[in-house]
């Protein structure tokens, strides 16, 4: 029998340490993910900062759409630079210092401040956005590409595991009303579990010369990229799909603290018992489609979680009202009052949003990596993260806008359902390679 070389297999003890400091990245950066951007400040800013005015989620939505805009406009140069300059760590260190800043000065944000607000929200975002280009470039150097899937899955599973650790250390600042300490709580975690990458993890250099502009070069890269798209036919289907299905993906998780918060009125203790659902699950998710997506491919991985992602909103949609089908028809049978009903069919979902939250993102990143060229694989996750950014710019603002026009958030939820079945559509055309069998 053929023994597979440490090479081909994650079996060597330095390349499961590489994996583990990787991976321990994401359990860091996790903690602003969930205290900011979905959970604490989301809400903080539409009740406290906003004073609870329909048009706050508007505003969030500019915040958000500001902040994508500009990641997706630097992503793809920043990507092209350090492939260049082969100074990934240094950039992923400038941008991690940017959102760990960022977070904390939000501890100083209070009511109507809405200006300083989303300009402080907008800074740490892009830090914490443009960051991850740096990040999840580091795949194909850590791994070969048969453990791409279940790398990745690894990844994202032990960041739900900081979305956990998060919530646990602020739900005693919450119950004590202490709200605005959480933001830099949220920052010093990150920038703890960062560190281990940036001691450890290796990054390959290139000699350079001292006069050469790094700009220059990363446009002209990224122009030289643009020209010779025709040749990455097969990899521009698959980032067409991913722009539309990923903003589905980014919408639910910019808006669901607020949804909840505003349409069904959770209480913060409630909202940390949906989250913790929504954590628990997108762990297993994660883990498991990682699996399976190295067993069965990719892209079916991503065309099951997208099915579960449709049926998710339809669910959502036909739930989320007092006088709505399936509150009409299961109230009753479990003896609920409506209102009742509404948060427990919210749980319900929230359980099947987190099976494939980080399991369409992992696979997605893991995909990625194996339809991207090795010598161009940082300045194509560039181009990865402008795609990824860029849907999340008109995702929120079609929510916002639908939201504050109808003065309701339901008819909002049915925008998300289309993106994903775009991206479902267009996905189809995606050519796979072929999984490799040792």
């Amino acid at each position: 029998m053929k023994r597979l070389s440490p090479k081909n297999k994650m079996g060597s003890r330095s390349e499961k340490f590489n994996v583990f400091v990787w991976s321990l990245f994401d359990f860091a950066n996790t903690s602003f993910s969930i205290v900011v951007v979905t959970f604490i400040y989301a809400v903080y800013f539409k009740e406290v900062v906003a004073e609870k005015e329909p048009i706050g989620d508007f505003y969030w939505s500019l915040g958000i759409s500001g902040a994508m805009l500009i990641t997706a406009i630097i992503s793809p140069v920043l990507g092209a630079i350090a492939d260049h300059s082969a100074g990934k760590k240094r950039f992923l260190l400038f941008f991690t210092l940017v959102c760990v800043i960022g977070t904390s000065l939000l501890y100083f944000v209070g009511p109507g401040m809405i200006l300083a607000g989303l300009l402080l929200f907008i800074l740490a975002n892009v830090g914490f956005e443009a960051g991850l280009v740096f990040y999840d470039s580091f795949l194909p150097e850590i791994t070969s590409p048969k453990n791409y899937g279940r790398v990745s899955g690894y990844g994202f599973a032990l960041g739900y595991f900081g979305s956990l650790a998060s919530l646990g250390i602020a739900f005693p600042f919450i119950q004590s009303e202490m709200i605005k300490e959480t933001f830099p709580l949220s920052a010093l975690f990150f920038l703890i579990f960062a560190l281990p990458l940036f001691i450890f993890l290796k990054d390959t250099r290139k000699d350079t010369k001292e006069d050469v502009s790094y700009v220059k070069i990363g446009f002209n890269r990224v122009l030289n990229t643009i020209r010779h798209l025709p040749r990455y036919k097969n990899l521009g289907f698959f980032l067409l799909a991913f722009f539309f299905y990923i903003e589905g993906v980014n919408t639910v998780i910019f808006f669901s603290g607020n949804y909840a918060s505003t349409t069904l009125g959770f209480s913060m203790t409630e909202l940390i018992i949906f989250f913790i659902i929504v954590q628990s699950t997108a762990i297993v998710g994660s883990v498991v489609f990682g699996v399976i997506s190295d067993s069965i491919g990719q892209k079916r991985s991503i065309i099951i979680s997208l099915f579960i992602w449709i049926f998710t909103i339809v669910t959502a949609f036909f739930s989320s009202a007092e006088d709505a089908l399936l509150t009409n028809l299961f109230a009753p049978l479990l003896n609920q009052t409506p209102a009742e009903f509404l948060k427990t069919a919210f749980y319900v979902i929230g359980l099947l949003a987190g099976s494939v939250m980080g399991a369409t993102q992992s696979v997605s990143r893991s995909l990625m990596s194996r339809l991207t060229p090795v010598e161009k694989k940082t300045e194509f996750f560039g181009f990865y993260s402008l795609f990824g950014k860029s849907s999340a710019i008109v995702g929120p603002l079609v929510f916002g806008y639908i939201s504050y026009m109808f003065e309701s958030q339901r008819f909002a939820i049915l925008s998300v359902g289309i993106f994903f079945i775009l991206g479902l559509l267009i996905l189809r055309k995606v050519k796979e390679p072929a999984l490799e069998t040792e």
